[in-house]
């Protein structure tokens, strides 16, 4: 059994190394290059890299302490090679090397802090001893790290450069409604965590009467932006990097974020009165005024 399970995890390992290697492929299309090296290509192998690189003595230690932080230093480290790697930047280059600069450099701290307060992350309690398994998380961040920024980094290698134009501005104004979401629902989070009245209870107040999970409808809106922005500046296989807000709204609605959440809240809550109320009027992700229901 061990054997099989084993198996499936170096399988797992493969498709996501062939899954980062085609979106690399894709994403080089026309763009800059250094020598013989498409700049995408090069930051594709950066994302994988980094990771591994911290997995070592993450799993010679069997801590998960580095890894939100690794993710967020992954994405800073390819969008700053992304940068100097590639030709003149325009205003569009640059405003979205800026945005995922902003958006990564919150993240990382926001993510880094909390595991720091919480001293675990239990995502990990069952494989941070398990280096195969453990070496797959670390590989499955390097993927979504390219996934996710691939849109991005696509403006800033391609090689090609328009005016910002009312599209560009429209993907800007839409990232900027999703970054100040997240923001806004990461610290009302934060707030009512640390209020020891609140101790033991769930979350039902500010934007989290509106949705479920407002942090993540965040996340998916700034991505859509972004993807957005790179529309009119995509060219050939470079199309393909519009997967990136495709991937994060799969991620979060079906494998690691809302399933996971909703079922530790079920475990915890479920059977109470208010929490079944709130769940019964309160959407899981996309917002909406909220009902009148059962407040702490």
């Amino acid at each position: 059994m061990a054997e099989r399970s084993n198996r499936q995890i170096v399988t797992a390992i493969a498709i996501a190394v062939v899954l980062g290697t085609l979106m690399s492929w894709a994403g080089s299309d026309g763009g800059d290059r250094v020598g013989d090296l498409a700049v995408f290509a090069l930051c594709g192998a950066l994302a994988f890299g980094v990771n591994w690189l911290a997995f070592i003595p993450s799993a010679l230690a069997q801590t998960e302490r580095y890894y939100d932080l690794t993710g967020g230093i992954t994405y800073i480290t390819v969008t700053v090679v992304a940068v100097l790697l590639s030709g003149e930047l325009d205003l569009r280059a640059a405003l979205v090397a800026a945005m995922v600069m902003f958006w990564s450099l919150r993240l990382a701290t926001f993510l880094f802090r909390r595991i720091s307060r919480d001293g675990k992350d239990s995502r990990f309690d069952d494989i941070k001893n398990r280096p195969l398994r453990f070496f797959m998380a670390w590989t499955l961040q390097g993927l979504w790290v390219l996934l996710t920024a691939a849109a991005a980094l696509a403006v800033i290698t391609g090689g090609v450069r328009e005016p910002l134009g009312a599209v560009g501005i429209a993907g800007i104004i839409i990232w900027s409604v999703g970054i100040l979401i997240e923001i806004i629902s990461d610290r009302q989070k934060s707030k009512f965590k640390g209020d020891p009245a609140n101790k033991g209870r769930f979350i039902n107040v500010g934007l989290w009467a509106w949705s479920r999970h407002p942090n993540y409808f965040g996340e998916i809106v700034l991505w859509t932006g972004m993807a957005i922005v790179a529309v009119p500046v995509l060219q050939g296989w470079q199309w393909a990097t519009l997967i990136s807000p495709v991937f994060v709204t799969l991620l979060l609605t079906r494998v690691s974020g809302i399933p996971l959440l909703e079922e530790k809240a079920d475990e915890r809550w479920g059977g109470q009165e208010d929490y079944e109320s709130y769940k019964r009027s309160t959407p899981v992700l996309i917002p909406k005024p909220p009902a009148t229901h059962a407040r702490h």
